[in-house]
């Protein structure tokens, strides 16, 4: 038993550190073709339009929501539960392998969603590289 309660703990800290590296990244942000318009405004009024183009598109495009979380979470769950339970029916314990399988994929699953909540939908993104494109910049893409 102690081989695997360590096990878990060297499984928590690993996921604990992705979920923070995850949810510590900042947003994507768009990135700004070096045109006549960008040199005239100068990268301070850029780092302004840009921002209010994503505030714009914050009020207007609808976000990823929880249920995109959750989902990915019982989707994770489902199939490290499966996972387990045959790896641990292989070493004559597929309660305690489906267990483990479903922490470990409800965790990635988690992790997972959390990511694809953090990031902007493709509407979200032509949303700001539209307001940009009225203001006359030129986003070349999304870094």
């Amino acid at each position: 038993m102690l081989p695997l309660l360590s096990s878990y703990r060297l499984l928590t800290i690993a996921l604990l550190s992705i979920l923070l590296l995850v949810v510590g990244c900042s947003g994507p942000r768009p990135i700004l073709y070096p045109n006549n318009h960008l040199k005239q405004v100068g990268q301070d009024q850029a780092e302004a339009d840009m921002e209010e183009c994503q505030q714009l598109a914050e009020n207007y495009v609808p976000e990823n929501d929880t249920a995109t979380v959750a989902g990915n979470t019982a989707i994770g769950a489902g199939t490290g539960g499966a996972v387990g339970a045959v790896g641990g029916a292989i070493r004559g314990a597929a309660g305690s392998g489906a267990a483990f399988g479903a922490a470990v994929g409800a965790t990635a699953g988690l992790i997972r969603g959390i990511f694809q909540a953090s990031q902007p939908s493709p509407t979200y993104k032509a949303f700001v590289n539209r307001c940009l494109n009225e203001r006359g910049y030129e986003s070349i893409g999304w870094k």
